[in-house]
């Protein structure tokens, strides 16, 4: 194999600024992006890109669509931040528009993902000590092995992936781990008294697409309905019609006691994000004990109301299961003896590649990068596919055969 790839003078530029000035906690793909629309970005020399990961699902949408672009512009000129020390007229607005969109009694709104994690979090320990009983300081939340939920310290101190927990402690107790995709084992956790809640991914994207067995959800259902137990579905990157429903949970017609939302709620604009849930669990936090200074922002709230609508008239979530379906088996037809698994749900989709060397699936990204197509390696093997659902059958196919392609750099 041979990825050794030359870069403009332009590129570097970007490179050795971002290397001498900013923290090294990334290892991004060697491009430099400079402008997006729909599907497509364009590096700062102007080579036209297939964008395969969607800001991990955050542009669900497309790129700078026009409908969230123009409420963003309008809202911008008007009112962006008020804080919750006051009440803005947008606020109010949105948090109706949403909960009768998600059938749910109240939104907490925050900014980013790995707050709405730790919102619901915080959400499900009250209720343990003010609704169900349990002895204060005793509620246990169980977890997902191969979880991701963020980076914050409290997230990863449940985290079983050893880069997010290496030289990161002491960390925050009151977590157990059962295995994914395991309702006996998931059972045996829940007979402890004081459990709280289950926290878990429908879909384990950062883990390489993992999609459980069908039935899986249902199961949970009855589990925590069985045993009182919270059912929280951290829905950031499988929600909002990435999987080919508006939630990954509706592929079994569940209702999880709390939904977290975050990415696409706001089409890729900005941090939005939030925490829905009925008012036994919602009102257990009162004035003063939870918050954030942009949480429920008016310029937020309005760019939200915008990527909700175009989710729905653009009917992104028929487009995503018909189109992942296409994807999945057009890669299936492949001949390459180095994709050793295809998988996902919708446009939620990944291969594991088969190869001696452990750098393969980086080598195959920087290929793809190429020949035009970005996607990143996760847990080293895995490759993520997951374009913004505004895709098209057509744009499918030409992404295939670039797929198809670059794999002969592992031959």
């Amino acid at each position: 194999m041979n990825t050794t790839v030359q870069f403009s003078a332009n590129t570097q530029h970007y490179f050795d600024l971002e290397d001498k000035y900013g923290a090294h906690n990334y290892h991004p793909l060697p491009v430099v992006l400079s402008k997006a629309s729909g599907v497509h970005t364009w590096d700062v020399d102007g080579k036209q890109y297939y964008d395969f990961l969607s800001g991990y699902s955050a542009v669900n949408q497309g790129h700078c669509h026009p409908t969230i672009i123009a409420a963003l512009v309008e809202q911008a000129k008007t009112l962006t931040l008020t804080s919750r020390a006051f009440h803005n007229d947008q606020l109010g607005e949105y948090e109706k528009f949403i909960t009768q969109y998600f059938g749910y009694d109240k939104v907490l709104p925050v900014n980013t993902g790995v707050e709405a994690v730790e919102t619901a979090i915080k959400l499900s320990r009250k209720w343990a000590y003010e609704v169900k009983g349990i002895a204060e300081g005793q509620a246990r939340i169980i977890v997902c092995a191969g979880n991701f939920h963020g980076r914050t310290l409290g997230v990863i101190s449940f985290s079983t992936d050893p880069s997010s927990t290496k030289n990161f402690g002491p960390f925050v107790g009151g977590f157990d781990v059962t295995p994914f995709n395991d309702l006996s084992a998931l059972e045996r956790s829940l007979q402890d008294k004081n459990v709280a809640a289950f926290l878990f991914e429908p879909i384990q994207g950062e883990a390489g697409v993992v999609v459980p067995d069908e039935g899986y959800y249902a199961g949970i259902r009855a589990l925590c309905t069985e045993y009182n137990v919270l059912m929280i579905a951290d829905e950031i990157q499988t929600g909002l019609c990435r999987t080919g429903n508006m939630l990954a949970c509706d592929h079994e017609n569940v209702r999880p006691d709390m939904i977290i939302l975050g990415k696409a709620l706001s089409g890729g604009v900005l941090p939005v994000s939030g925490v829905l849930a009925d008012d036994e669990i919602m009102l257990t936090i009162k004035a003063g004990e939870h918050g954030s200074t942009y949480g429920g922002n008016p310029l937020a709230c309005k760019v939200a109301i915008a990527a909700l609508k175009v989710l729905n008239e653009e009917h992104l979530a028929t487009n995503a299961a018909t189109l992942g379906e296409l994807f999945r088996n057009e890669l299936k037809k492949i001949n390459s003896p180095h994709v050793a698994l295809v998988r996902g749900r919708g446009l939620l989709n990944a291969i594991v590649i088969k190869h001696p060397n452990p750098e393969a699936a980086w080598d195959l990204c920087i290929q793809l990068k190429e020949n035009g197509l970005l996607a990143k390696p996760t847990h080293g093997d895995k490759i993520r596919f997951a374009p913004p659902l505004v895709i098209t059958k057509e744009q499918v196919l030409d992404c295939v055969r670039i797929i198809e392609q670059s794999l002969k750099i592992l031959d």
